[in-house]
């Protein structure tokens, strides 16, 4: 598993953690950046992740809302939402990744993590956010 991918599975985990707790997710990665809980420290690439879901939460949601059609946020299991806000953020908000990345990634960590269905779902979800991305920032 490459750097960027653990850092993107970190950055997931930490902000459904942070919203199952219902905390601040910065507050949360500030909290385990001081005092880690594993050996492994959290890469640099996590923080950005979470740092940028956290700045840009209301364009991602609005965007993800938009085009999840018939699917409210509140609707979608919590691990689908908040790998859909990480992808969402790097197809949006960061140009250092290839949209096609953005998407892989996205997918693999819901076939990992979520329901059969879910890598369908997030696939399709993350594709039409990438052809329509000039229109939403």
């Amino acid at each position: 598993m490459g750097a960027r991918t653990k850092a993107r599975k970190r950055a997931l985990d930490l902000l459904f953690e942070a919203e199952q707790r219902r905390v601040d997710p910065v507050t949360l990665l500030d909290e385990r950046v001081a005092v880690p809980v594993t050996p492994a420290p959290l890469p640099q690439y996590t923080a950005q992740l979470v740092r940028g879901v956290v700045a840009h939460l209301g364009q991602i949601d609005d965007a993800l809302t938009t085009y999840a059609k018939d699917w409210p946020l509140d609707r979608m299991p919590a691990v689908d939402r908040n790998l859909l806000r990480v992808s969402a953020f790097e197809l949006l908000f960061n140009d250092e990744v290839p949209d096609k990345v953005a998407i892989a990634e996205g997918v693999a960590l819901a076939t990992e993590l979520s329901t059969d269905e879910s890598p369908k779902f997030v696939g399709g979800l993350l594709n039409r956010l990438a052809e329509v991305k000039d229109t939403l920032v």
